[in-house]
């Protein structure tokens, strides 16, 4: 996958640019990222290219490839968080 196909409205990468930006920041960016994604697209495929072009070319902590990484890990087992049947027993 291309760095254009993978972010065709550069927010990614102009992510990368932008000295001194934190997580909150970056994680702004991801979500509207995400958002502009196409219906039927492999999301964690095009995160998993979008962290290996940048790897190298940015320093390892930079937080929008923090960003990218958590996008990556398994989001776990959704569990029940309440609701009425939990409150009225």
């Amino acid at each position: 996958m291309s760095d254009d196909f993978c972010d065709p409205k550069g927010l990614i990468r102009d992510a990368f640019a932008i000295d001194g930006i934190a997580a909150p920041e970056c994680r702004s960016i991801f979500l509207d990222w995400a958002l502009g994604v196409p219906g039927g697209h492999d999301m964690r495929r095009a995160v998993s290219a979008l962290v290996d072009h940048y790897a190298s070319r940015v320093p390892a902590d930079h937080p929008m490839l923090e960003t990218l990484r958590e996008a990556l890990q398994d989001p776990g087992t959704p569990r029940r968080r309440g609701g009425r049947r939990a409150r009225v027993n």
